[in-house]
């Protein structure tokens, strides 16, 4: 038995779950019959008054009448995507589907473990909205813009093509342009929320930069197997960028979370991570002005990197593709048979409504892929935002070295400007299996190959 079996059961989280695990392995060590361990557990969450004095179940018993109630009797309804997903990662989906606000969820076949709601993470709630379930690093986006260079400058003039991602782009902790760039999204209204008021100045200065982590900006080829708006089937030469609100966006979520962890301090310490602002208060209006503000500077960050870089290369954009994640939506779906407006958290899902394009990189050695949305009620129209990690980076730093990261990008014909060792391509999961386990979610339009990849120098610690 696991902790979703003990929920299942009634357990609380908490001290409660914790000896529930302990009676179940001095149960077993003592000889008892597994079989009837479901039954030994339910009936102590019957009847714990029954049970303190018991030498072996009493400590489960009286945890359980010391707990607080959990805040649901059982998770509300929530879909899995994908096999062999970490297990901790499918206990925080299940933990965040038992909060009195949440109404449906979903988990994508990407996912991994996160703060409070997993990568990949889909979760409805009522009137409500969790900053953890958005992310620290919100609106966290993708960015495609197919180019009118001819395919054989990635093989014949990566010398220039590498001097224009190198001159237009800057990455990592701090990251920013001597001379700041210019977005209308500087002339919106940084005063909806003290914190975004704040941060102005901080988020000038690193307008058209990325983050550090898995964020990244490179060329590769595209190859589209039908026409996607104007452009037509073929092989072209594309710019894929990946990156999100930098520190201004992480200062939002940080600034917000704590308001929402003050307003819940009874929270199960499972659940704290999930704590969460109602709409109509004050500090859930600000948080929700400052999450869309967001959403607009991350796309001015990407709009000036392509915009800067295909002027340096003096190309044409043919195609301009681009989505978010990290953030929430209101939508409305049909829950309990009843159509109503929610708010979708999407935490490393991307949109996938009916016919919405979307982009799914894999990661600096394998594909990427142009999609095309079913409308899959069950994931709450959504579908993975990549191939997801298969490890932390701590273990990719252990595991893995240079040489053998290198050896493997110049079999796949894959140039790296730069990165750290805990982005190398064997620390995330096969995009192909990801996307095999999605097509109930998307049609796969296109597929880009990366050819030249650069990201945060080795070193640099994310900061979003």
């Amino acid at each position: 038995m696991n902790t979703k079996d003990f929920l299942r059961l009634g357990v609380p989280l908490g001290e409660a779950t914790r000896r529930a695990t302990d009676f179940v392995a001095k149960f077993i060590l003592r000889g008892g019959d597994k079989a009837r361990l479901r039954e030994e557990v339910a009936a102590i969450v019957a009847h714990p008054a029954a049970f303190t004095g018991d030498p072996l179940r009493g400590e489960l018993a009286r945890a359980l009448l010391e707990a607080p109630p959990p805040p649901r009797a059982e998770p509300v309804k929530y879909r899995q995507w994908g096999q062999g997903l970490e297990h901790e990662a499918i206990m925080q989906m299940e933990r965040a589907c038992l909060l009195p606000v949440a109404v449906a969820g979903a988990l994508m076949a990407d996912a991994h473990v996160g703060y409070g709601l997993p990568i990949g993470g889909v979760l409805a709630t009522e009137n409500a909205v969790i900053p953890y379930a958005v992310g620290v690093d919100i609106a966290c986006r993708m960015k495609m813009t197919v180019l009118d260079l001819p395919v054989r400058d990635l093989q014949q003039k990566p010398d220039r093509l590498t001097r224009a991602i190198e001159a237009e782009t800057r990455f990592g902790v701090g990251a920013n342009f001597q001379q700041r760039r210019r977005h209308e999204v500087l002339d919106a209204d940084w005063s909806a929320s003290p914190i975004t008021l704040q941060h102005k100045d901080r988020a000038w200065s690193q307008l058209g930069t990325s983050g550090s982590g898995n964020h990244f900006v490179e060329f590769g080829l595209f190859t589209a197997h039908g026409r996607i708006e104007n452009l037509e089937p073929g092989t072209y030469v594309a710019l894929l960028s990946h990156s999100g609100s930098r520190g201004t966006g992480a200062a939002v979520c940080d600034h917000y979370s704590k308001l929402a962890f003050a307003r819940f301090k009874d929270l199960p310490g499972e659940l704290k991570r999930l704590a969460w602002l109602t709409l109509d208060s004050q500090e859930g209006q600000e948080y929700w002005a400052a999450m869309e503000l967001m959403g607009r500077y991350a796309a001015a960050n990407h709009a000036l990197i392509h915009q800067h870089i295909a002027s340096n290369l003096g190309a044409q954009v043919l195609l301009d593709l681009e989505n978010h994640h990290n953030f929430a939506w209101k939508e409305r779906h049909l829950i309990g048979g009843v159509e109503r407006e929610v708010v979708v958290h999407r935490k490393g899902a991307t949109p996938a409504g009916q016919g919405v394009l979307g982009i799914i990189p894999g990661s600096m050695a394998s594909p990427g892929f142009v999609v095309s949305g079913k409308g899959n009620a069950e994931s709450l129209n959504s579908a993975s935002h990549g191939a997801g990690r298969a490890m932390s980076r701590k273990a990719a730093h252990e595991k893995f070295n240079w040489k053998e990261v290198h050896r493997l990008l110049r079999e796949r014909g894959v140039t790296l400007l730069s990165a750290g060792l805990d982005e190398a391509p064997m620390a995330y999961k096969e995009i192909r299996a990801v996307m095999a386990a999605q097509q109930d979610l998307v049609t796969i339009l296109g597929q880009f190959d990366p050819k030249l990849v650069k990201m945060a120098p080795s070193g640099e610690r994310p900061e979003d």
